[in-house]
């Protein structure tokens, strides 16, 4: 058996018999490491040495976790919040809820657009705005299955399509290593190329809201929002809006969440928004919120150093290739769910692409493939598995938002959900693309 796919099937497995998702990680990358030849010893090492990468990501979200709960503090989370809640407790007005769900669906999709492109802070706007918002989502009874395919939509299609932002990192990795591997290609052809993919992410949303539209009860908090009671100091909105500039454009300035969050943090502790004698309690429990995405994020990347060091990913393609005899629809499906299995153990579709496109170039040359088709294939295939994986910060970062009241489970309401509404359409229109179109 593959070690690559060994690994990612245990992980997987154990993930949803709800073993803990550092715990199945680990496993799988054990297990992964001794079915490719190597030693415990030499997977043990290999494991460890890939842990450092993953430890300014993990540092960067706690901040980020402490950055939030800060700000909520503020009171400026709750005055939103009782604003919409004047809608929604007008008794017998269905016409108003719709509306104000549609809001609230439409603000988490644009903020969840503008975090990679426009304002590309990626998940750190989750902790900020979602626990605030559920107590509106607890009174619509909105399952939060839904919100997380509104989110995860709007964390992966944008740097699929859009070459902005994060979309332009995605997109210049893409064709810097398609053409390492021997095929020049033009920056402006890959939005062409991943056009048809990204309606695949739409038809999925759209499916996302036709299973996930019926009501979902969640108990309440106790300290649920009083509409009368909610008074907030202007000078708190001012030094709040002030924390959130000077984190946003500190970090675009050094493109690094920590400094950025760390700017944010400063501007409250100084102008006296957050509280002196309160900042160490407040800061732990944002940290302590949002620890659980930095073990994963910081295992995940163990578990890539164990899946690089087996070599069997050029292994898996190259047996594959050997079965297909120059059937083209079959070898552009089978490379598809090889990215799908890759993304899937990794947690990053960023890190997939150096992986598989020094052996989908040559191998779709072999097989007569348009360089716009080779373009969607390898930029389809490192895109799939970034929904439903459970180590990806596109399903990490909406479960650290829905579930800061234990109410929301990571594989269960988050991995599970994005993965059939999004794997599955992105695989058809990408097989589509590649196979009939491009």
């Amino acid at each position: 058996m593959n070690a690559v796919i060994v690994a990612v099937v245990i992980m997987l497995v154990l993930s949803l018999l709800r073993i803990n998702v550092v715990f199945s990680l680990i496993i799988g990358a054990l297990v992964g490491g001794l079915t490719a030849g190597l030693s415990i010893t030499e997977t043990i090492d290999a494991f460890t040495e890939g842990l450092g990468a993953g430890a300014a990501i993990a540092l960067s979200y706690g901040l980020l976790g402490g950055f939030a709960i800060a700000i909520s503090k503020t009171g400026i989370p709750e005055l939103f919040v009782a604003a919409i809640l004047k809608l929604v407790k007008r008794e017998g007005d269905s016409q108003k809820t719709g509306l104000v769900k549609v809001l609230v669906f439409l603000l988490l999709l644009v903020m969840a657009i503008f975090s990679q492109n426009v304002i590309p802070i990626h998940i750190a706007f989750i902790p900020l705005l979602v626990p605030p918002i559920l107590k509106i989502l607890n009174m619509l009874q909105v399952d939060r299955r839904l919100i997380a395919c509104i989110l995860a939509f709007g964390l992966i299609t944008p740097y699929m399509f859009l070459p902005f932002g994060f979309g332009a990192i995605y997109q210049q990795i893409l064709a810097t290593q398609i053409g390492l591997s021997g095929l020049e290609v033009k920056l402006t052809d890959i939005p062409k190329a991943m056009a048809i993919p990204a309606l695949g992410m739409l038809f999925g949303l759209i499916m996302a809201f036709i299973l996930f539209r019926k009501h979902r009860k969640y108990k309440q908090a106790t300290s649920e929002i009083q509409v009368s009671e909610v008074h907030v100091k202007t000078s708190n909105v001012v030094f709040t809006m002030l924390a959130l500039i000077a984190a946003l454009f500190v970090q675009i300035e050094t493109g690094a969440m920590i400094a950025g969050a760390l700017a944010g943090i400063s501007v409250l502790y100084v102008t006296g928004a957050l509280k002196w004698r309160e900042a160490d309690q407040l800061l732990t429990e944002g940290m302590r919120m949002m620890a659980f995405v930095g073990f994963v994020m910081i295992t995940a990347n163990g578990f890539a150093a164990v899946i690089t060091a087996t070599g069997d990913v050029e292994n898996l393609v190259n047996a594959s290739a050997s079965l297909l005899k120059g059937n083209v629809s079959v070898a552009v499906l089978i490379m598809l769910f090889v990215g799908l299995f890759v993304t899937l153990g990794i947690g990053s579709s960023f890190a997939t692409i150096p992986i598989i496109a020094a052996i989908f170039v040559p191998l779709g040359l072999e097989l007569g493939l348009s360089p716009l088709a080779i373009i969607a294939l390898i930029g389809t295939a490192g895109a799939l598995g970034d929904a439903g994986s459970p180590a990806s910060d596109t399903t990490l970062g909406p479960t650290a938002g829905l579930n800061v009241d234990g109410q929301h489970n990571h594989i269960w309401d988050t991995c599970v959900p994005t993965f059939v509404c999004y794997n599955i359409p992105l695989i058809l229109f990408g097989w589509i693309a590649v196979v009939f179109v491009l």
